[in-house]
């Protein structure tokens, strides 16, 4: 074969050459350890609840969550969070259920404390639409829209009986302006400086959490376009991550995180806090409904999804896929 000049001169296509080459070069690893498992667990059955818009997912019942959380420490992922979903009928306004001691999260998170005991960090979800007769993530006021402050006493208690039940870490991801520094304060008003706050800094309002509202049996009505982001911005998740910081965030999450991935480089390349990204429900559902069909090769996607999400910054990634992608990673 007649060369021209000297090329190529460089061959790149030596580093790619074998499994083994690959792993030594590769600049982004997945490890166990990056990945957190959210859960749901529902008041009153006596059988998990299979979710018909994720397969693979279920409404656990008390009993099964302990056997998922043994199994996420056996898997050495990093921590599970946990939904809780209240039985028909307790649902109000107010969220009544959210801030009871005996309400089916704080029972949750009281059994799987007790059962993993410091092995696993057990979160919470610290938020209102699960327990809502309306669905949103606030209480409403008398016109219907969502009360910023009046919410924001209900998420201080809501900090306060998560973190008696036994959270090392709560999430609050209503978007209410000031959440963060309400809930520090709380926590720390009941000498429970130990326990960490996970920021849900920048939550778009997306289309993509709809098998989520299966999932933890949503009342919603309306929309949340009022308080979670707007998908067309980026500065706006800047001024977010810089209150938040400001307010005392531990650890900062942008969801979701695949159609996101710009926000989440921006954000990991802004902070010196640990980084989360949520790869929600939708973006779960997807996969599986595309490689149900034969479309793609499931085990391949779902590590390119998280090494995706690894790759553009997050330290740690909540995804339905934690324990089954660990025991991928072997």
């Amino acid at each position: 074969m007649t060369k021209y000049g000297s090329f190529p001169g460089s061959r790149p296509r030596r580093l790619r050459t074998t499994p083994v080459m690959r792993r030594m070069v590769a600049e982004t690893r997945l490890h166990p350890a990056d990945f957190i498992l959210p859960a749901f667990v529902r008041e009153g059955v006596t059988e998990p609840v299979p979710i018909a818009a994720m397969p693979g997912v279920v409404q656990h019942t008390r009993d099964t969550l302990k056997k998922a959380a043994l199994e996420a420490v056996e898997a050495g992922i990093s921590g599970i969070m946990l939904f809780g979903v209240p039985e028909e009928g307790k649902k109000d306004a107010l969220g009544t259920p959210g801030t009871d001691p005996d309400g089916i999260l704080q029972v949750a998170l009281r059994d799987v404390r007790a059962e993993v005991g410091d092995d696993l960090l057990v979160m919470s979800d610290l938020c209102l639409d699960e327990t809502t007769d309306h669905g949103h993530c606030g209480v409403l006021d008398a016109e219907g829209r969502v009360d910023n402050d009046a919410t924001l006493e209900r998420y201080a208690e809501m900090a306060q009986v998560q973190a008696d039940a036994g959270a090392h870490v709560v999430g609050p991801s209503g978007m209410m302006d000031g959440q963060i520094g309400v809930v520090r304060d709380a926590l720390d008003q009941i000498g429970r400086e130990d326990v960490a706050v996970l920021a849900y800094t920048a939550k778009y309002a997306s289309a993509f959490y709809g098998p989520f509202r299966e999932a933890v049996g949503s009342s919603l009505q309306g929309d949340r376009k009022t308080y979670q982001q707007d998908p067309a911005n980026v500065r706006e998740s800047l001024r977010e991550l810089a209150l938040d910081l400001e307010e005392g965030a531990d650890m900062v999450m942008v969801k979701p995180a695949g159609p996101y991935l710009d926000i989440l480089a921006r954000v990991a390349d802004t902070v010196d806090v640990p980084v989360a990204a949520y790869q929600i429900s939708g973006e779960y559902s997807m996969v599986e409904a595309a490689a149900e069909k034969g479309w793609i090769d499931r085990d391949r996607a779902i590590l390119e999804t998280l090494t995706g999400i690894r790759r553009a910054g997050a330290r740690n990634i909540l995804t339905y896929w934690a324990v089954e992608a660990a025991r991928m990673l072997g």
